[in-house]
């Protein structure tokens, strides 16, 4: 059931000052009688995020990854995603916020919930830089921190491609479609298109490839607004834990958390090479970290494709969490 918190005088980074209400669901356990699992939604996801029409059910549910009979679940949706058909909590100033702010509005989610401790925070792309962000705010909070498929910075080539995007979204006729179309390119793989498509046509005058993303696009004007799409695609331009900060390691050196890093070896979005230099930063701070690779064809969304991959990487931190049922 969606939940809402209010926040009244939020001021963000820029000195911009609103007021929010954020929306959230819990599932699994009560609150209060199991460790709490806190998953952050990726860049179009919701709190939906386990059940029917849950997002990552395959890996979240009874009996799965992170089993529903022996956590509760927390997810708090980005404020401004729209998921609540609330158009007057829509953000028009995107460009005020970014994934500090974005972690402070989680903590005050926390805070109302009287949660002391998280044992683990895990989310996928955009997710998992807010998960940085939230880790590096509150250094003792969070158990087990488990970003996937991202990074603790926009590299140069996300900023790149959400600079395209965000000139999409400003001055196309069909801003939703066409920037959608767009990013499915970059969250894919030509050898993913290949294996899907190999060059098959649709009918006379459209190939497969073509309809596929016209689909996308088409779908996701269905059911995302342009605020939100705008505010998404700003944030995950503007990640850097470093922001005022000199060094990366500077500032994970307080983080408690063990780290797990999970990234694709195809991503052409995160790349694998930065999540692992990442990882050997962090053991040259001696920091509790491990690092992971899933093998896919497909690129960024593998994180959302290759669940079986995805299981084998995170069941174990969560099977050491005892459940007596």
């Amino acid at each position: 059931m969606l939940q809402t918190h209010h926040i009244k005088n939020f001021q963000t980074h820029t000195g911009y000052t609103c007021h929010l209400n954020l929306t959230y669901q819990l599932f699994g356990q009560v609150l209060g009688t199991a460790p709490v699992v806190l998953v952050n939604h990726a860049l179009t996801g919701n709190s939906a995020v386990t059940g029917d029409n849950g997002w990552w059910s395959d890996l979240i549910g009874k009996g799965k990854a992170i089993d529903t009979d022996c956590f509760t679940i927390l997810a708090i949706d980005i404020p401004g995603n729209g998921y609540d058909g609330n158009a007057s909590n829509l953000i028009r100033n995107y460009k005020q916020f970014n994934n500090s702010d974005i972690a402070r509005t989680q903590f005050a989610v926390i805070q109302e919930l009287k949660i002391e401790k998280l044992f683990a925070v895990i989310g996928g792309s955009l997710g998992g830089q807010i998960a940085w962000e939230l880790a590096v705010q509150q250094s003792k909070l969070i158990e087990h921190l488990i970003p996937v498929a991202t990074d603790w910075k926009a590299t140069d080539w996300v900023i790149a491609q959400c600079h395209i995007q965000d000139n999409l979204l400003n001055n196309s006729l069909r801003p939703i479609p066409d920037a959608r179309r767009h990013a499915m390119t970059f969250y894919r793989t030509p050898a993913s298109f290949k294996q899907k498509f190999e060059r098959s046509k649709k009918d006379d005058t459209l190939y497969n490839v073509q309809s596929w993303l016209n689909h996308h696009g088409n779908r996701l004007e269905e059911r995302f607004s342009l605020s939100s799409y705008k505010l998404m695609n700003h944030l995950l331009l503007s990640a850097d834990i470093t922001a005022g900060v000199t060094t990366f390691n500077e500032v994970v050196r307080n983080i408690t958390a063990q780290i797990h890093l999970v990234s694709i070896d195809t991503d052409g979005l995160f790349l694998a090479d930065e999540i692992y230099e990442a990882h050997l930063e962090l053991q040259k701070l001696k920091k509790n970290s491990t690092y992971h690779e899933i093998t896919s064809i497909h690129g960024h969304d593998a994180f959302l494709i290759e669940y079986e991959q995805l299981e084998k990487i995170v069941a174990p931190i969560f099977q050491k969490q005892l459940c007596h049922k």
